[in-house]
This record gives structure tokens, sequence and C-alpha cells, in this order.
């Protein structure tokens, strides 16, 4: 990473451990150092044996987990579709303990693997800043950071662009409110600004998107990316737009652009 004094931004890159060619595109981001931050899927296939991979990449990188309520990987995990939290979360109608044993389960699976806990926690589809499912998140905190640093939290609800849907950008906005303020009345940094909300297809044309991104949002800001190496699971809805968002981030494009708009690419600097 360069270090010129520039503007700040981190990329975070969700999904390890989902598959290995999910882990392969963001291992090969991680040797370009073109990653501040790398999300787990601790119930995914490919976590055990992506795990060791990591340690060669955690002085330039956070690695932190993402908690995982809406995708099935087998029986034995505990799951839901994505409109039943947004229907049920609001109006408190969850099993907080089969959530707050989901959490359990997913921390300790990322510790079995990589000897230590994550050093931030956020949710794939968001989950887990929706209310209800974030109260449950303090309690795991409190229980599993004790005399410890505590981690920092991804805070969708920060959300600065929405990346040409605006109805998935309002559906984030209004399940993730207020998380912001709960993280600062319970003293847990958090990302000042979030991006990377975007269709996650094919023709959302994602080169032009994150030179948007990377023109417009302020220093420390953290945008989420989903690379992937070419896969053939047909279980993966956006695995044609993994690959491409692979292809450009990899590439001098994506560089020319970094220098252009005078942008770092680094860690978080989390507020507080």
């Amino acid at each position: 990473m360069s270090q010129s004094i520039t503007r700040q931004l981190t990329l975070c890159a969700d999904d390890f451990g989902q598959s290995d060619a999910i882990n392969q595109g963001i291992l090969k981001l991680l040797e370009l150092q073109r990653l501040g931050a790398v999300s787990v899927m601790s119930q995914g296939p490919a976590w055990s044996v992506g795990a060791a991979a990591l340690q060669d990449h955690t002085r330039t990188a956070d690695i932190g987990l993402h908690l995982n309520l809406t995708h099935r990987f087998d029986e034995a995990n505990y799951a839901r579709p994505l409109p039943a939290w947004l229907l049920r979360a609001p109006i408190g109608w969850i099993d907080s303990a089969a959530v707050r044993d989901s959490f359990r389960r997913q921390i300790d699976l990322f510790v079995k693997h990589l000897g230590r806990l994550p050093d931030y926690l956020d949710g794939h589809q968001h989950v887990h800043a929706f209310a209800g499912i974030r109260n449950v998140l303090l309690e795991v905190i409190a229980e599993y950071w004790q005399g410890t640093t505590t981690p920092w939290v991804r805070a969708p609800d920060q959300l600065l662009d929405d990346g040409r849907v605006p109805l998935k950008a309002w559906v984030l906005r209004t399940a993730t409110r207020g998380f912001t303020a709960t993280l600062k009345s319970a003293g847990l940094p958090y990302n000042a600004g979030f991006a990377g909300v975007y269709a996650l297809t094919p023709d959302a044309n994602f080169a032009q998107l994150m030179q948007t991104w990377l023109w417009q949002l302020p220093a420390n800001t953290l945008i989420m990316v989903h690379p992937a190496e070419h896969s053939n699971d047909t279980q993966d809805p956006i695995r044609v737009a993994r690959v491409i968002e692979l292809t450009y981030l990899r590439g001098p494009v994506f560089m020319q652009q970094l220098q252009s708009a005078e942008v770092t690419l680094s860690r978080l600097v989390a507020a507080r």
C-alpha cells in the first residue's frame, strides 16, 4: 500500500470461507495489498482449509467475522431467509437464544481455525445491525471480549451512496437505522462511512461505481467488495459479479484510478 499522505479508504472483502473460489480471489488481492479487511464466514466449507493462508496477511489487513443468519450451509446452522428477518426483527419477533447460540458457534469456529478472536464483526446481508439482533450482538461481544481490546463493528447505517439501487439502499438504511447510536452507547468503534451497495449483476458497471466512490467518499469510509475466482457454483447468485470485481480490483486501471483520486488503501481507522 502506498505510504503517501492521501485520503484513506478501506476495501473489505466479504464471504471468505464460503468457497475455494472466493478464498482464492480474496487471497490474490491480499497479496497485492489491495484489501484492508477480510470478513470470514466461519460456517463455510472453505474456512477450515483457508484459515492458514490468512495468517500471512494479518499485518496488512484486519480479519473479521461475517456473522451469518441467512445462508444455510447445512442443516446444522441456524438460518432464515432475509425477508423473514426484515419482517420479524423490527417487532422483536425473533428467537434471541437461537441467534445468540449461532453467533457463539460462529465465533468459536473462527477462533478454532485462526487461533484468536476476530478483529471486527459484521453481518452477512447486514443482519447483525437489525433491531433485536443488535442487542444479542452486544451481549456476545461483552461475553467474548472480556478484558481485551474490543472489536470494531461494521455500521451499515452509515451508507453514503446508494450504488444506483435506491430501493435496496432504502431497505438497508431502514432495517439498520439507529445502529451507530447503539455502538456509540456501548463504546464500540465503527466505520464512519460505508459504501459498496449495488446490484451485484454483470451489467452494473462495477468499475464505474468504484471510480465514483474513490472520488466522492470521505476518508476512512469502508467499501465492501465481493471478489472471487471463476466458479460453477450455481447456488451463488452473484458468482459472475464476483469475477468482474476481482478482475478490476487486481488490474492496472484500478491502480490508476486510486492515484488519480489521491486515495490510499488502508486498514480501517475506526470512529467511536
